[in-house]
């Protein structure tokens, strides 16, 4: 039996957590699933069986800190399942890490590796406490502390361009630069120290979560006229870009996916 919910943050953590969400499952049968980029860092606790990466031939630490990708990974159950995830906003990560957000790019990083003690020391409480909105206390209780003691003068610069990113299917890397007040170089560098990504890499991100969301809002669009309203140059450039972040042309998506975009879509 497969139990999943969504949990929003204390008021105060909103601004930087979008929410956190809780799985767990007790299927006796392996269960593979395909993982998309969804335009957030992310922080997972294993407070069950650890997931299985086929991709990477290993299974994942049992906490650990996802970066930003380009391209899909493929996962399988080895238990039972108990996962508590939060799940940050593009900007905000680095608020509670205290590290350059590009050093997570492309991995998955075991909380231990990240020499953050105290880091360690919330992921062995959350794995030795059975109640999960317990553990969701303990998680918010060090995401306030970190959020107390952190000062950034970029946070509304990058919140101002990430707010941009969403609203418009197509902007402009000087065009972000503007927004945020600062020359381009300045940006790429503020970006990628605070999101994990370049401006470029996280608008193509957001481009194909966007087409997800529109699938799943719009189901009888056609693929033409879903590359125009979600800003690819046309209905190859779709396709192609689909394949890369999910394994899948369009068509192939829908034959063995529901659309949904983690991006876009609320709860």
């Amino acid at each position: 039996m497969q139990s999943f919910r969504t949990i929003k943050p204390r008021p105060e953590l909103a601004p930087y957590i979008k929410h956190y969400w809780i799985l767990q499952d007790d299927a006796t049968l392996p269960v593979s699933e395909r993982i998309f980029p969804v335009g957030s860092v992310q922080m997972v606790f294993h407070k069950g069986k650890q997931l299985f990466s086929l991709t990477e031939k290993e299974l994942q630490p049992q906490s650990l800190v996802c970066g930003h990708t380009i391209g899909f990974s493929d996962v399988i159950t080895t238990g039972d399942l108990n996962m508590i995830t939060v799940v940050f906003h593009p900007h905000a990560a680095k608020i509670f890490f205290r590290l350059p957000m590009n050093e997570f790019r492309g991995r998955h990083v075991s909380v231990c590796d990240t020499n953050d003690i105290l880091l360690s020391d919330l992921a062995k409480r959350v794995a030795d406490t059975p109640d999960n909105d317990t553990c969701i206390q303990y998680i918010e209780s060090f995401l306030m502390q970190r959020l107390a003691t952190y000062t950034s003068y970029h946070l509304q610069r990058l919140s101002a361009t990430i707010d941009e990113i969403g609203r418009q299917t197509q902007t402009t890397v000087t065009k972000l630069s503007d927004i945020a007040c600062l020359s381009s170089k300045q940006f790429n560098r503020v970006f990628i120290d605070h999101v994990g990504t370049t401006p470029k890499e996280f608008m193509r991100i957001v481009r194909m979560q966007r087409a997800l969301y529109t699938m799943q809002q719009q189901p009888a669009i056609d693929f033409a006229q879903l590359a125009y309203t979600c800003g690819f140059s046309d209905q190859s450039h779709l396709i192609k870009e689909f394949k890369l972040f999910s394994g899948y042309t369009p068509t192939e998506y829908l034959a063995v996916c529901a659309p949904y975009s983690d991006y876009f879509s609320v709860g």
